[in-house]
């Protein structure tokens, strides 16, 4: 079992996703900081943001996947894996807050009347 958690590529094979990012697998992430500036343009949308937060979960959660297959292997330590796991479990919990409160946006622009 431990020989098919060598490698995340099957992962992003399964997504259809490429990696081209050439951060180390214990390097810490966080979603990225979007400056002041740029949320105040009229060129900064929702889809944008939402994008970049998308981005920076699928980043984060990696990086967790990655530092637990390194913590099995032996080349992590613990509080590096449990670190690592804490930071993407807090962005998952995120997301799915951001989620449901989407979800429930929706749903009360689908009652209103027309």
């Amino acid at each position: 079992m431990i020989e098919a958690l060598t490698s995340l590529a099957a992962f992003d094979r399964a997504a259809g996703i490429t990696r081209t990012d050439s951060a180390a697998p214990l390097a810490r992430t966080s979603f990225p900081v979007i400056p002041a500036a740029a949320t105040a343009g009229p060129a900064t949308d929702f889809g944008d943001v939402m994008a970049q937060l998308a981005g920076g979960l699928r980043t984060s959660l990696r990086t967790g996947e990655a530092t637990a297959i390194s913590g099995i292997q032996g080349k992590a330590s613990t509080q590096q894996v449990v670190e690592a796991v804490m930071s993407a479990e807090q962005s998952l919990q995120t997301a799915i807050a951001v989620r449901d409160k989407v979800v429930a946006a929706y749903l009360e622009l689908s009652r209103m009347p027309i």
